[in-house]
């Protein structure tokens, strides 16, 4: 049993907070050779080291073999900005990590070009409709893979023929690399505000 002494403690450690979240960033001229390495890999691909980069960085080869598939979702997918932020707002909300939450509502209204009530709507998991047919089946199968998870033969078939296999490879695996993001930010209690080192 912990005395109020031993909780106040506890709640008082300052190693129980760090530069981002809870997790404590290596300045870049103090990192081994190797995460200073995959810290440069990153920032050359991505053009920085945005969140939860900063704290795959203290695993050099995880970061350096993740970091190509959230490169692959800026430059080459086969979705749209705005479709790809609808799967994005999707899964964040499905999580709640609140600093992938926060930036993502922001990205889908600025760069995905989404309406903002649309997005809120997306990451509080309200209902909402799009015009477009692509963006609205990425909606249906992305809040489908995020809810119920089974696809009913109607949706998937409808899925297919719009989006493509491609297409529905794109937005699934982007879920999953999504949910490896929120959960990495959730795992270190990133707060919406954070802002980690400057480097």
């Amino acid at each position: 049993m912990h005395s109020a002494n031993d909780l106040k403690a506890m709640l008082d450690d300052p190693n129980d907070f760090g530069t981002f979240g809870r997790f404590v960033e290596t300045p870049v001229d103090e990192m081994p050779t190797e995460m200073r390495e995959a810290f440069a890999f990153t920032l050359k691909l991505r053009g920085l080291v945005p969140g939860p980069h900063k704290i795959w960085a203290a695993n050099p080869t995880l970061l350096k073999t993740i970091a190509p598939i959230g490169a692959y979702f800026q430059t080459d997918s086969t979705l749209s900005k705005a479709e790809i932020e609808i799967a994005t707002c999707v899964i964040c909300g499905r999580w709640g990590a609140a600093y992938a939450c926060h930036e993502h509502e922001k990205i889908g209204e600025i760069l995905g070009g989404l309406d903002p009530a649309k997005v809120e709507a997306l990451i509080t998991g309200a209902p909402t409709a799009f015009d477009d047919e692509r963006q609205q089946t990425v909606y249906e199968l992305a809040s489908t893979l995020a809810g119920v998870r089974v696809v009913p033969q109607g949706l998937s078939h409808r899925a297919r023929q719009v989006l493509g296999d491609s297409g529905v490879a794109d937005v699934t695996v982007l879920m999953g690399w999504f949910t490896a993001v929120s959960l990495t930010l959730i795992a270190y209690d990133v707060p919406a505000n954070a802002t980690g080192l400057d480097q």
